[in-house]
């Protein structure tokens, strides 16, 4: 019998640095294909960033059943030097597997995908929703998937996304809601001149602090019931200025805000911008997703049960953490991350409890039947 240890090492051993392509597609269709799944797979995207391959498999139920969908990407981060053994050659040592994606998310998957092997085809419509591009811009991934899924009318009624959610144990934590997040640059533009002659100058440093100072002395706000508190953070400082006697012309900062459903990227955006202008500066925002926050009921509730009937934890619902590709799908119905411990993700030597494989399989089985039999 095929195990979620089986799924995960092949997994692992096809490189896939984001934006991923290619093979470690090629081994997913291999392995859900045999299962009864209508496999799509699509590329988007262009240079600089590379092509983004995604994928959309479905296995469908009786007509008018419920469809649930497991959701994931393939794509890793580099895994970088000092690996104990080759970050693509999943390795067992100890009641450890190690490699690149073991827990970030290659592992989820293979639990996911070895969950299938229980969950009865006539229980309902299950699908996968794979991206390449979860690491990296996250522009033509799992967006591109859900206009994929709105124009053939697939859209799940719940979906569940297998990110790292654990802590300490797996079990502990479940995602119920994210904070938003905007990353924001700010431009002010002088004068190049002498030191000594600043009048024949206009020194731009001055104005960029004021802008920071003021930045940085707010309290956005003191947070809400489910979401911490919004906070805002510099990030990056640049001068580029070589000479010691010379005022430069430009200085330029980057700030990264993560806030909670009291605000929007919009209306942070826009006060930044205020501040900025209000000093001589210029700010432009990026935007890469708003708060959101599936609140605690039947799905999350569905999800517990099943964390506790396998490990006896109740997990604690949350929306700490960065962000994911759950901020896109939220769109389309419903969604909650669940999945391994976090501790080696985006680490040297990254490693998932074996045993915690088969556990998190046999939890993944318990919540698709719960859904689609609800």
């Amino acid at each position: 019998m095929t195990t979620a240890l089986d799924y995960a090492e092949k997994l692992i051993a096809a490189p896939s640095v984001t934006p991923a392509t290619g093979l470690v597609f090629d081994v997913m269709e291999e392995l859900l294909k045999p299962m009864g799944f209508e496999v799509h797979r699509f590329i988007k995207g262009e240079a600089p960033d590379g092509p983004v391959e995604n994928l959309f498999a479905i296995r469908r139920g009786p007509a008018g059943s419920k469809h649930f969908s497991f959701a994931g990407h393939l794509d890793v981060v580099p895994p970088g030097d000092g690996w104990t053994s080759a970050p693509f050659a999943p390795e067992r040592r100890g009641d450890l597997l190690y490699g690149r994606g073991a827990v970030d998310m290659k592992g989820s998957i293979a639990c996911m995908i070895a969950a299938m092997a229980d969950i009865p085809a006539d229980a309902g419509t299950v699908s996968f929703i794979i991206t390449g591009d979860e690491e990296g811009p996250a522009v033509y991934g799992t967006r591109a998937l859900i206009d994929f899924m709105r124009e053939h009318n697939m859209e799940p009624d719940l979906c569940l996304v297998g990110e790292p959610t654990s802590v300490n144990q797996l079990g502990d934590m479940m995602k119920i809601g994210r904070r938003g997040s905007v990353n924001i640059w700010i431009e002010v533009d002088g004068t190049q001149g002498h030191v000594a002659y600043p009048h024949l100058a206009d020194n731009p440093l001055p104005k960029l602090v004021a802008i920071l100072a003021e930045l940085d002395a707010l309290v956005l706000d003191e947070g809400t019931d489910w979401f911490q508190p919004s906070n805002l953070e510099i990030t990056d400082l640049e001068v580029g200025n070589p000479a010691h006697n010379v005022i430069p012309a430009k200085a330029t900062a980057r700030l990264s805000i993560r806030f909670n459903d009291t605000h929007s990227g919009t209306s942070l955006s826009d006060m930044v911008a205020a501040i900025a202008e209000k000093h001589g500066g210029v700010a432009k925002p990026i935007i890469s997703g708003e708060p959101f926050l599936t609140p605690p009921g039947e799905f999350s509730q569905i999800i517990a049960d099943a964390v506790k009937a396998e490990t006896g934890i109740d997990p604690e619902p949350s929306t700490t953490g960065g962000t994911s590709d759950a901020r896109f799908l939220r769109a389309v119905c419903p969604v909650i991350e669940f999945g391994l411990c976090n501790a080696t993700m985006h680490k040297r030597d990254e490693a998932v409890a074996i045993a915690d494989l088969d556990v998190l399989a046999r939890i993944y089985t318990r919540i698709g039947k719960a859904v689609l039999s609800a």
